[in-house]
């Protein structure tokens, strides 16, 4: 089969199987060739590496993951596609489809199986929709990575890069750079896809760090006090944070002064390590 990254082999599948777009699965194909050799090149990926591709969707970029990879392991939610990604990876024998939800999977036992728990890569167009969550669950549940390579939503892309005092910055900018150090592969515009999204994509590259870059001695805490700072982004920390979390304005006001903080700061103009500082001050007061 000729690639699907060729629009017109690309309307031909959907014809013959007359799938009918998904929006709940924020369905839209890639059909750029160039992107998908930024996206191969920009992970980094070679024949000893196993990648994990979430949604794969008709198969576009399984079929250039397949030919790099040394083993490719695509996970798709619509089971509607399982019979197409039959017939367009069928030339490929290093590449294992399992119908599922990702957010559901045991990633941590799936990555020992397939790999015998050494680190993988992840590769994915990711559905706009759950982008934040799927990278966190990456992330979070401590699943061996070397990095993370996926489209998203160009704002996202740009709020995942961005630092303090930036309109961009924000609680998913420092849980991003908490575990890995972003850099934006390619922009991609909307005429990319099939169908055109109503918004311009971004290719962003994770590279897990090998441990976080601060000690809060606390990552709940810490990651409580982010989330209420950026809440109500026109509030000083101090408003913010006593609103969102059981954190009194007194104490945050003397962890503030310990930190060397100004009172009337904002959480838009904390770096991590300032937030992990932060961190710690609370922590005296609750020893």
């Amino acid at each position: 089969m000729e690639k699907l990254s060729n629009p017109q082999t690309t309307i031909a599948v959907l014809q013959k199987y007359q799938i009918r777009f998904q929006k709940r699965f924020g369905q839209n194909f890639l059909i750029d060739p160039h992107v998908l050799e930024k996206i191969i090149a920009g992970a980094g990926i070679s024949n000893e590496d196993m990648v994990l591709e979430i949604g794969p969707g008709i198969g576009t970029m399984t079929q250039y993951l397949a030919e790099a990879a040394g083993k490719v392991v695509a996970v798709e939610i619509d089971r509607n596609l399982l019979p197409v990604l039959g017939d367009t990876l069928a030339g490929y024998d290093n590449v294992r489809v399992i119908s599922g939800d990702i957010m559901k999977l045991d990633l941590l036992q799936l990555v020992r199986e397939e790999n015998g728990g050494r680190p993988i890569k992840v590769a994915a167009n990711l559905p706009y929709y759950i982008t934040t969550p799927i990278i966190m669950k990456l992330f979070e549940e401590s699943v061996p990575l070397d990095n993370v390579t996926v489209m998203v939503q160009k704002e996202v892309a740009a709020r995942m890069k961005a630092g303090p005092g930036s309109k961009d910055y924000g609680a998913l900018s420092l849980a991003v750079q908490y575990y890995a150090e972003p850099y934006i592969v390619a922009n991609v515009p909307r005429n990319c896809f099939i169908p055109r999204p109503n918004v311009d994509s971004a290719v962003i590259r994770l590279t897990r760090l090998p441990h976080p870059p601060v000690d809060p001695q606390d990552e709940a805490l810490m990651f409580a006090i982010i989330r209420a700072s950026f809440g109500q982004r026109r509030k000083t920390l101090v408003n913010s944070v006593s609103a969102g979390t059981d954190i009194s304005r007194e104490d945050l006001a003397w962890a503030l002064e310990a930190a060397g903080l100004p009172a009337a700061v904002r959480g838009e103009a904390l770096s991590l390590e300032q937030f992990a500082l932060l961190t710690r001050q609370v922590l005296k007061l609750r020893t």
